[in-house]
């Protein structure tokens, strides 16, 4: 009895336009997506390439010479072809390697059946190929990596297939595309199952910022809607309030009135419409992850690799290089990991020492421009300097990324990890954790401590005794952190994505002005190579060459290409998630940035770059980890910015508690009016602690008039400045609040996951029908 019934989970990401319709349906030849290419005897699985060497006793040639006489000793066909200042090596490995690997996937635990019949995929052929090349050690010691550092060998790539790359290109790695599904079976016949699996959780992504982002836009537009009649906002822009001033010397009181934008600007991203779009984000978040897992088990079935082990399949490929080789066992150092610990906690202290110094740069900056010539500045010095401080912020990020790669490698090194799956593991989360400080160390400060450790008047919290710490807003907090996310986000996505494809594009522009002499010979080559009879006859040298000098100009790809794409992915969803209560259009730019990356990345990899190596796997690996933590994290967080950081449990208490309708018997006013006045608390000149705080020329307004008394934001006491039981109040709501909130969701959290199995039924049935067709087939096999 066969099923070949097609997954629910599969029909359901076609009819929403994730994938291509017609890159999933087999058994329909009008609809069959691109089948897997298959070696012939034209086909190459790698190309190494060398700079020529005319003194034949150098060290270059002599390594050269050796490594080459080791593949060829592995039985390895090499074609060697000179062009001008290069030598390429074509490598073609015989059928006995790859009858080997067959025969050890059917014995092992990870066996993949989809690959025990027919011709061997070409996708295969060069996985299997990569690993040998990767794996040759000469008498000295160095391999191939070694030897590409020391500028041995110049290059080692595989082919990309000019027939399938021309297909791609039409239906997938081109703009015109942006709104079409990917044909996602294509992308994993010619890029291999790690890249497909990538393609698909980024298209599924990108579906469902949809819901996200409309409801986002609608909180956004609720609150342009009613801000105007906001009795907040009338009381900023018409209040005759005298408020402190923001620094020393320079500052002088100013009218809370001269704010009135601000508070605009406020009102927009905290009101009470972000709350619920909060606990709808922390919900999405398990939504977007369970269905996510469902997605995956029903296409990792469909390709037969639901079970597959990387781990195994390194194994299998180290008896297919060397028969007699010794297994690589599992070691554990309780002094290596001490010592990787240590190195990593003394990496994040040195980020959020970072964190700390654009503290130290921002408060300066306020300073400096508060004292500057420039009018302009002079009045604005506070959210100048946060605009600043986030542009820094984003060079800081750009500098560090490289760091963090460094330190990241090194300490995998440390570690000596037992197989290339467990080091990637290990070295994505190390890299993840010192990016994700590097971003969020600073935006955590803004989000929590920004204005909550400065002090007061008389009682001035200063930096080396002499710079005071900066202050919220008398609107809130919320917007200085909304400033941070916003410019942060837009920088690093149009920025990044104009390096991205800029650099790869230019490049090859570059490029192929050499090459168009060389592609007329290789034209008319090809012409004479058509009229020959045998199908399958060597091609002259210039067609090779031709092909080979096409892929060798490409943009080099390596181990971390997509890697990239992912840490660059997922950390953007941390900044859709974690904070959205402060930018409810978060989602909206990942949105449409996400629109531009799947075709961006695409074109990038199918006509920019060399072919990446295709890796066989059923998962993204400990990204899901990743993606888990960063929702139960975005829970917390979102929590403490509605409940710490915005004002909206001041609000709350102060609607029924201290407003106009806390006795309930007011129908004719506001709740909310005197909310402004209420929140603020007042100082005045006859007290020596803020005679000594404040200068009488910083005392003067703008008009002249000399005043006695300043307001500042805080709830404390007129007279001795002791925090007022109001303060005690608001602080044990917003704890309340806290936990209730934390609860609540973690609760639909729980829920949502345990509703939503993570393998769909259609794939557990699947599996058991192939499982049940295997053994049948193993056991007639045996009769026979």
């Amino acid at each position: 009895m066969s099923r070949h019934r097609r997954q629910a989970s599969i029909e359901l990401l076609e009819l929403m336009g994730v994938v291509k319709e017609n890159g999933n349906h087999f058994d329909s030849p009008e609809t069959s997506p691109l089948l897997p290419s298959v070696h012939t005897p034209l086909s190459y699985d790698y190309v190494l390439v060398a700079k020529t060497v005319d003194d034949p006793e150098k060290d270059t040639f002599k390594m050269q010479e050796a490594f080459i006489e080791k593949l060829k000793m592995k039985n390895l066909k090499i074609t060697k072809i000179i062009d001008d200042t290069v030598v390429f090596y074509g490598i073609q490995a015989p059928n006995e390697v790859f009858e080997k690997y067959r025969y050890l996937l059917k014995v092992s635990d990870a066996c993949n059946w989809s690959e025990q019949q027919g011709s061997v995929p070409l996708s295969t052929r060069i996985r299997i190929v990569h690993f040998i090349l990767s794996h040759v050690f000469l008498n000295t010691g160095e391999n191939l990596f070694e030897l590409l550092k020391k500028k041995v060998f110049e290059a080692k790539f595989c082919l990309h297939e000019r027939k399938t790359q021309k297909e791609l290109r039409k239906s997938w790695a081109r703009w015109t595309a942006c709104f079409r599904g990917q044909p996602i079976n294509d992308v994993r016949n010619y890029f291999g199952e790690k890249v497909a699996l990538y393609y698909l959780w980024l298209g599924w992504y990108t579906l469902l910022l949809l819901p996200a982002a409309l409801l986002g836009v609608i909180v956004f537009l609720y609150a342009l809607a009613f801000y105007k009649t906001s009795p907040l906002i009338k009381e900023v822009c018409e209040s005759n309030t005298i408020m402190c001033p923001l620094c020393d010397k320079r500052c002088k009181v100013w009218l809370l009135s001269d704010t009135c934008l601000y508070a605009k600007v406020s009102i927009l991203f905290d009101n009470e419409g972000t709350v619920m779009f909060a606990m709808f984000m922390a919900v999405w978040t398990t939504l977007f992850l369970e269905f996510w897992k469902r997605h995956r088990a029903s296409y990792t079935c469909e390709w037969k690799v639901f079970d597959w082990c990387e781990e195994e399949e390194e194994l299998i490929l180290d008896i297919v290089n060397n028969a007699e080789c010794a297994p690589k066992e599992h070691k554990h150092s309780y002094l290596r990991s001490t010592l990787v610990l240590i190195l990593v906690t003394l990496i994040l202290l040195l980020i959020i020492g970072l964190a700390h110094a654009l503290v130290v740069f921002r408060v300066v900056a306020t300073v400096m421009l508060a004292e500057g010539s420039w009018e302009f500045l002079s009045d604005h010095s506070n959210t100048a300097a946060v605009i600043l401080g986030a542009v820094l912020h984003y060079f800081t990020i750009t500098i560090m990324t490289r760091f963090n790669r460094i330190v990241s490698l090194k300490l995998c090194a440390i570690e000596e990890n037992q197989s290339f799956a467990a080091s990637e593991r290990s070295f994505t989360v190390k890299m993840f954790t010192f990016q994700f400080f590097t971003l969020f160390s600073s935006l955590f400060y803004v989000a929590f401590f920004l204005g909550r450790i400065n002090g007061h008047p008389g009682g001035y919290v200063r930096i080396a005794g002499k710079w005071r710490l900066e202050e919220c807003h008398p609107s809130g907090c919320l917007t200085d952190l909304f400033i941070q996310m916003a410019i942060i986000m837009v920088l690093k996505q149009t920025i990044s994505n104009v390096f991205e494809f800029g650099g790869p594009w230019f490049n090859r522009w570059l490029k192929r002005r050499r090459t168009k002499k060389l592609q007329m010979k290789c034209t008319h080559c090809y012409k004479k190579a058509d009229q020959q009879t045998n199908r399958w006859e060597e091609l002259c040298e210039i067609c090779k060459l031709s092909d080979w000098l096409r892929n060798y100009r490409l943009n080099d790809v390596n181990s971390f290409s997509l890697f990239n794409e992912f840490l660059e992915m997922v950390l953007q969803f941390s900044f859709t998630t974690i904070f959205v209560a402060a930018f409810p259009l978060a989602p909206l730019l990942a949105l449409i940035n996400n629109i531009i990356e799947i075709r961006l990345d695409a074109i990038k990899m199918v006509s920019l770059e060399r072919r990446m190596v295709p890796k066989k796997t059923n998962d993204i690996g400990v990204w899901t980890d990743v993606l888990e933590a960063i929702g139960v994290l975005a829970v917390i967080a979102n929590g403490l910015v509605i409940g710490i950081s915005s004002d909206f449990i001041p609000r709350l208490v102060y609607r029924y508690n201290y407003g106009p309708c806390a006795n309930g018997t007011v129908t004719d006013i506001d709740c909310m009016a005197g909310y402004i006045n209420n929140s603020l608390s007042t100082v005045y000149m006859n007290d020596q602690r803020i005679y000594k705080e404040f200068s009488p020329d910083q005392m003067v307004m703008p008009s002249g008039q000399n005043v006695s008394y300043c307001s500042y934001k805080d709830y404390r006491s007129n007279e001795d400045y002791s925090l007022t039981p109001q303060f005690w109040l608001i602080l044990a709501v917003r704890f309340a609040f806290v936990i209730l909130f934390e609860h609540v969701v973690v609760i639909c959290k729980f829920i949502t996951a345990w509703f939503v199995p993570s393998v769909p039924l259609d794939v557990k049935n699947q599996r058991l029908f192939d499982k049940l067709n295997r053994l049948k087939e193993e056991l007639s096999s045996s009769k026979v």
